[in-house]
């Protein structure tokens, strides 16, 4: 049985960085896990990298064929969207995918507490808000209004104590530079 490891942070703590370094260093028996989004794609962002992006019909249809495992619905200032995870085989190989504590939790019912680790990305609320902005400010039509309803659903979703219960818990402290940071997550890949 391989693991699923569990990539998870606030906003702005660079997971989706952290992630892209660390499938390119090619890890040998390491796979990416791409969950499915029902949002626009942001400027930048490639179908089957980042996300799956999908429309509510095809999430309907993998939920009818029973494919999903977990999801969640945001009610953004652009309309509600929905990201969600499906099945992956973990027997082949281990894993890697950015989720969220609730993602978590789902995947803990599914594949059991020894088969995923989860490591947490960690950084300052203030340098997080500022990558937010400055994030939003390089799209198209920025909406601030929607940095704001994600740092808030963020302090919600960590709550004091929640990651805590997480069995195999690895921290990183995301202030380190990209490749520290990747240096640290092949190390706990490789060593777990």
């Amino acid at each position: 049985m391989g693991k699923l490891y569990c990539l998870i942070g606030k906003s702005g703590s660079g997971k989706d960085t952290a992630f892209g370094n660390v499938m390119n260093r090619k890890i040998p028996s390491l796979f990416p896990v791409v969950t499915y989004t029902t949002r626009p794609r942001r400027t930048n962002e490639t179908e089957g990298v980042e996300y799956h992006f999908v429309d509510n019909e095809k999430l309907a249809e993998l939920e009818s064929e029973g494919k999903v495992i977990e999801k969640r619905t945001y009610h953004t200032v652009h309309g509600d969207w929905t990201y969600f995870t499906c099945e992956t085989d973990i027997s082949v190989g281990n894993y890697i995918m950015i989720g969220t504590p609730d993602v978590v939790d789902r995947l803990y019912e599914k594949y059991g507490r020894d088969e995923v680790a989860v490591i947490y990305l960690e950084l300052d609320d203030g340098i997080r808000l500022k990558r937010c902005i400055s994030r939003e400010s390089e799209q198209k039509n920025p909406n601030y209004s929607e940095v704001c309803r994600r740092y808030l659903a963020d302090e919600a979703d960590f709550y004091e104590g929640r990651v805590e219960k997480y069995t195999c818990l690895h921290r990183i402290d995301s202030s380190l530079l990209p490749d520290e940071i990747a240096d640290q997550i092949e190390r706990i890949v490789c060593n777990c």
